[in-house]
């Protein structure tokens, strides 16, 4: 009996050895640099940020094809906005690219492993 347990005891710690190896080889989430704004008080973005994280693709979309097929221009979930609250300041206070290495849009597009095509037309930094 005291074999089994031996042996039990080794496959449980070996088990637990083999998951706390995997949690500690995550990559790390990024550290996203801080909104310029906030909506309120209390919500910082224009949606919660579980939503904006998991549909932010389908705002954009949607707010695209109702800016080019019916004309109609709205801020809330603008492409434009979005750049101009979630970009970030170089030293000299220069706008740096959004869609630069360790900035907001490209931070997240890489920890996820999500190429972004947005900024082959599209400004990455406000008022350009």
């Amino acid at each position: 009996m005291g074999k089994v347990l031996r042996r039990t005891a080794l496959m449980l710690f070996a088990a637990f050895s083999v998951a706390a190896a995997a949690a500690d080889s995550r990559v790390p989430l990024p550290d996203l640099p801080r909104a310029r704004h906030q909506v309120s008080a209390t919500q910082g973005c224009v949606e919660p940020t579980e939503v904006m994280r998991k549909n932010h693709m389908k705002f954009l979309l949607h707010q695209r094809d109702d800016t080019v097929h019916e004309g109609v221009r709205t801020k809330k979930h603008s492409l434009v906005e979005c750049i101009n609250c979630h970009s970030s300041d170089d030293r000299d206070g220069k706008p740096i690219a959004i869609n630069a290495p360790d900035q907001f849009c490209q931070s997240c597009h890489a920890y996820a492993g999500v190429q972004m095509d947005c900024f082959q037309c599209h400004a990455t930094k406000p008022g350009s």
